[in-house]
């Protein structure tokens, strides 16, 4: 029997810069401890067999006991046909196809310990392992290029379907780690050497949501906004700063020409880069100010519900519970509309507020700091 190769990479939580990545702005992000995996055996005909976690298992505290998986074939010698609006397992086939990969028969199956549909990536993280996996399985030495491998993954989820999605997802899980990216112009990665010194906590709404829908509609109005402004020479969020960084107020009253709609998202979204650029400069200190880190998570939260509408009365809810037991400040995690949020809290607090959250009927999960997309036997 031959031996498998087990590969995985981590989740994530967007810190700052929520729905900024597809603006061309900035994220900060952080890998996690809630990995996707991909065991891998090599077969001598042309298909590529998988089996992956039965998608119903959607639940952060979901466990897969009774060994439940939906089944996929890919033969190799028949041209890739889609047969849904996000068919990622075959247009992860198709991308590595269309660059030239000389790809084999392979028996994959796929396990997750990310919960489905809840802002928490797990497409993306899909994806990124199982291109990790196949491009091993040929030994292609991109197999050992997380950025290689994110882009690709980015090509197989967004381009390949002509979605709104961004890149944060596909490096943060393919890289690991702290990570800041800014998308303006060339594209740069500077990874954080930033240990938070307080724990972060993850709950599940048990909201399902539509991610490119909720994504397209909090998009959209601020497209709109900067297209409507830019014969008055605005083309981004940036342009509303000065080059030191300080708000352009002469700028920022061009926004009384916008409906309230447009106003209101592009406004939102002016704020939470100002946030960015604070909790940047924070966690690249020596010494964290937690409390005050948690406090710049809360006001970006704030500026997604109320500027974005991005958020739930539950997720308000398990934000509330978790703030008035003791948590520093915490924010929807993802596109919103459902799924997940965190906080960032002492340890010392942290049972008191997963108590108070989970007696309201919500899972949760203390959570560490990851390494990106690996092979772990």
């Amino acid at each position: 029997m031959n031996v498998p190769d087990v590969f995985s990479t981590p989740s994530r939580l967007c810190l700052f810069g929520e729905h900024q990545d597809y603006l061309g702005l900035e994220v900060v992000a952080v890998a996690i401890d809630l990995r996707f995996s991909a065991r891998v055996v090599k077969q001598p005909v042309p298909v590529i067999h998988i089996a992956i976690r039965d998608s119903k298992l959607d639940r952060l505290d979901s466990v897969n006991d009774a060994n439940q998986y939906e089944f996929l074939a890919i033969d190799l010698n028949e041209p890739i046909r889609y047969t849904s609006k996000r068919d990622y397992l075959r247009s992860s086939v198709r991308v590595l196809q269309k660059h030239g990969y000389p790809l084999t028969g392979l028996d994959i199956r796929m396990d997750s310990q990310i919960p489905i549909g809840k802002g928490m990536c797990s497409s993306s993280t899909m994806i990124v392992v199982l291109i990790k996996a196949i491009l091993s399985s040929i030994g292609s030495p991109d197999s050992e290029d997380p950025r290689k491998i994110a882009e690709l993954a980015f090509q197989a989820e967004v381009t390949e379907f002509d979605e709104p999605g961004g890149r944060m997802d596909h490096y943060t899980s393919a890289l690991g780690g702290m990570v800041h990216l800014d998308f303006g112009g060339d594209f740069k990665i500077t990874p954080l050497s930033s240990r938070l010194d307080g724990c972060l906590i993850l709950f599940d709404s048990l909201e399902q949501k539509n991610t490119t829908q909720v994504l397209a509609a909090a998009k959209v109005p601020t497209q709109e906004a900067l297209a409507l402004l830019a014969s008055d020479g605005i083309r981004s969020v940036r342009d509303f700063f000065r080059p030191d960084g300080t708000r352009d107020e002469v700028r920022l009253a061009l926004l009384a020409k916008l409906d309230p709609a447009r106003r209101r998202a592009l406004d939102a979204n002016i704020d939470n880069y100002a946030l960015l650029k604070r909790g940047l400069a924070m966690l690249q200190e020596e010494t964290i100010d937690n409390r005050r880190l948690g406090e710049l998570l809360s006001a970006h939260h704030a500026r997604l519900r109320d500027g974005l509408g991005i958020s739930t009365p539950t997720l308000e809810k398990i934000l509330d519970t978790a703030l008035a037991h003791g948590a520093w400040g915490g924010k929807v995690n993802g596109s919103g509309g459902g799924g997940c949020c965190f906080v960032y809290a002492d340890p010392a607090d942290a049972p008191a507020i997963m108590a108070a959250v989970e007696q309201l009927g919500y899972p949760s999960r203390l959570l560490r700091q990851d390494s990106g997309v690996r092979r772990d036997a």
